[in-house]
C-alpha cells in the first residue's frame, strides 16, 4: 500500500505547514500520517525537553516479577501547561487541522524518554480507555535519534510495516488504529536519546 500525499491548511506559526503529509491506509479501517520534520525548532524543544520535563521511572508487573519499564515517564494532563511553546502550538494545530475527522481536540500529552537503544516500547495497543471500542487518534511528535515505529495487524492477517521517527517528525495513527493494529519501538544496538510526545484526546490511553 502506496503512502498518498494531501495538502492541508498551515498550521499555527513556527510549525511547517501540513503540506505534504503522506498516508497510509491500513486494513480494517486504520491508517497512518506521516509528516517529515514537521517541527523545526527541534533542537531547542529537545533540549527543553530533557531540561524541564519531571522525568519518572517506573516498575510494573510481569508475569511473576516487577521489573523497571524500559524508559523514562511522564504525563501532561488537561489544562496543565506544557514545557516549551512549539508543543502548545503543535497540539493547537493538530486539533485544528484533524477536527473534521477526530471530532474533538486533542487534550493530553504523554512523554517518554528513550535514552539509549536498549530503552523500547513492547507490542501494544492505546486500549485501555476509548480505543477499546472507538475510532480515534495518537499524534507522535518525535525528537532525538531516530528510532522505528513497528506496526503490525492484531489479528496476525495483513503486511506489518515500519516507519523511521526522525527529528521533528509527525506520525499520527488513526482510524482504528489502537483496535486493530499494536505498534511497538523496539530495542536496538545502538542508539542516542530520543523524547516522542504523544498527544491524545481525552480518555485515550
Amino acid at each position: 500500500m502506496d503512502f498518498q500525499g494531501m495538502l492541508f491548511e498551515a498550521p499555527a506559526s513556527g510549525l511547517r505547514t501540513f503540506a505534504g503529509i503522506e498516508r497510509r491506509v491500513l486494513t480494517r479501517g486504520a491508517w497512518v500520517d506521516v509528516l517529515r520534520s514537521w517541527v523545526p525548532q527541534a533542537d531547542d524543544v529537545f533540549a527543553t525537553l530533557v531540561r524541564d520535563v519531571p522525568w519518572r521511572a517506573e516498575r510494573r508487573e510481569m508475569y511473576d516479577r516487577v521489573v523497571d519499564v524500559p524508559r523514562l515517564l511522564h504525563t501532561y494532563g488537561l489544562g496543565e501547561a506544557l514545557p516549551h511553546v512549539v508543543l502548545e502550538e503543535a497540539r493547537d494545530a493538530l486539533s485544528e487541522h484533524y477536527l473534521p475527522e477526530l471530532g474533538e481536540p486533542f487534550r493530553t500529552a504523554g512523554c517518554c524518554y528513550y535514552r539509549d537503544g536498549r530503552d523500547s516500547v513492547a507490542w501494544h495497543g492505546d486500549t485501555i480507555g476509548r480505543g477499546r471500542s472507538e475510532d480515534t487518534m495518537v499524534a507522535i511528535v518525535s525528537f532525538g535519534d531516530p528510532r522505528r515505529l513497528q506496526l503490525r495487524p492484531r489479528a496476525g492477517d495483513g503486511e506489518s510495516i515500519s516507519i523511521e521517527m526522525g527529528h521533528g517528525d509527525l506520525v499520527v495513527m488513526g482510524g482504528s488504529c489502537q483496535r486493530t493494529w499494536e505498534h511497538a519501538v523496539p530495542k536496538v544496538a545502538s542508539a542516542g536519546p530520543r523524547i516522542s510526545v504523544q498527544f491524545r484526546p481525552l480518555n485515550v490511553f
